[in-house]
């Protein structure tokens, strides 16, 4: 973590000697040329912003009668995870961007990122080091076309160049980034960064997007807005198996995935409603196929036994509300078929959430937030019957599963406003039946977030 925190310090360092020096040059050209015809405003042609997150989470020890390799470890357990980014964006032609986000990455989620349907770390990937490594999460062009309306502005910000649009729009996405950049996205649940962290409650806990281990991929999106409404589609690269770290080429596997938006007001307040639905087409394994090939043989099912091409539909509803200034509540519903093994996400086959978003305003600390979020859980029969005969998935599996449950979260945050651009969050978490096993557990999660932008 030193290393990275380090090359973090170097950074800025490096950002605030650039701005002096084109504060400078700024200075120099204005005294040199005091007769020349100021520029226009215009469209921003290039930026470059940053951002850091450490996160530490810790459990102390609880019950656990026996165990396995994917269980969450039942003795008080620390990890650490950080990361660093660069977003660099520029403008190609009119209307269109090009933008790349290098990343350093280090450390492990809790028992390796293993042992809870609903991880409690959206920053914990299921790989990591122990020293940092370089990668590149994003590298896409966007093209916006106007179809008309009020013009729109648009702020500079990490990723989206200032300028401006129409209201009705189109927009299109090429290139590598996250599903969860475009779909399902939420304002008050949905980055680990800045808001709540658990897989379940940031995103549909059974939509099962297509990523790599690190939760990126290569596709094409297209939105168009008009009117209150929008309307998303996309074509994604599955993982070449269940879980990996490689996407499969020429999309032999993918993803379809669409969504419809409805912003509207009640009672004055701004709110949002999607229904999102997609299918996974890949090589894919039926639970019972497993089973039955484990009863035959004497064996411990193994879902990579018995893959053969097949499809995997679902859906999620998302609802954020304002209530108030500064007060907002969320909700999430989704399922997926069950009858098939989780392709990349997390073993989820239903779930329901729900949070309530709270601004500092009413306490005289404007920029602070605090939030409170419940998720429930659960397994289909056919994964049941899997787990309980020993087979272990992508995040869980204690070995045997004789007392099922439904997996649930309670999640809370304080995010403190240190300073400009730099929060601290205090994060409690209240695990019961951590992989829908009532007999392990309760785990109490205490973590705590450092987040700065530059």
């Amino acid at each position: 973590m030193r290393k990275l925190a380090c090359a973090f310090c170097a950074i800025l360092v490096c950002a605030r000697a650039i701005a002096d020096d084109s504060a400078e040059a700024s200075s120099d050209a204005d005294a040199s040329l005091e007769t020349a015809t100021p520029a226009r405003d215009g469209p921003e042609q290039v930026n470059l912003r940053g951002q850091f997150t450490y996160v530490m989470q810790y459990h102390p020890a609880f019950a656990s009668p026996y165990g396995s390799a994917n269980s969450l470890y039942a003795g008080g357990s620390a990890k650490e995870t950080a990361d660093l980014t660069l977003f660099a964006g520029t403008r190609l032609w009119r209307d269109a961007e090009l933008y790349v986000n290098p990343e350093i990455d280090q450390g492990f989620g809790l028992s390796n990122t293993l042992g809870v349907a609903g991880f409690p770390s959206g920053e914990a990937y299921k790989v990591g080091a122990t020293t940092p490594y370089l990668r590149v999460p994003r590298l896409f062009i966007r093209q916006v076309v106007d179809l008309g309306g009020a013009t729109e502005s648009v702020e500079s910000q990490a990723n989206q160049l200032s300028g401006t649009r129409t209201h009705d729009n189109l927009v299109l996405t090429v290139g590598k980034f996250s599903v969860v950049d475009i779909f399902d996205t939420n304002a008050y649940a949905h980055d680990p960064r800045s808001d709540l962290l658990n897989w379940s409650i940031i995103d549909s806990g059974a939509f099962d997007y297509a990523a790599d281990a690190w939760g990126y991929t290569f596709g094409a999106a297209a939105e168009w807005t008009t009117g209150n409404w929008s309307f998303r589609g996309g074509l994604f690269d599955l993982s070449s198996t269940p879980n990996g770290k490689t996407v499969e080429r020429n999309f032999g596997e993918y993803e379809l995935v669409g969504e419809v938006e409805n912003r509207y007001e009640f009672d004055g307040h701004a709110g949002k409603m999607k229904l999102l639905g997609f299918v996974n087409q890949g090589r894919m394994a039926r639970y019972d196929d497993a089973v039955r090939l484990a009863q035959e043989t004497g064996g411990i099912p193994d879902v990579a036994s018995v893959r053969h091409f097949s499809s995997r539909p679902g859906f999620a509803l998302n609802l954020e509300q304002e209530l108030a200034p500064g007060i907002g509540v969320f909700a999430r519903a989704s399922a997926n078929d069950g009858s098939k093994e989780a392709y990349e996400f997390t073993e989820i086959n239903r779930s329901v959430t729900g949070g309530l978003s709270i601004k500092g305003l009413r306490w005289g600390r404007a920029s602070d937030t605090f939030a409170l979020a419940v998720a429930v859980n659960g397994l289909s029969g056919p994964a049941r019957r899997y787990f309980a005969a020993g087979g272990l998935g992508i995040l869980i599996g204690d070995g045997r599963l004789p007392n099922v449950g439904q997996e649930r979260i309670a999640e809370t945050y304080y995010t403190l406003s240190a300073m400009d651009k730099v929060t601290l969050t205090a994060d409690y978490q209240y695990v019961i039946d951590p992989a829908y096993n009532r007999d392990r557990g309760p785990v109490s999660i205490i973590g705590a977030r450092l987040h700065a932008e530059f």
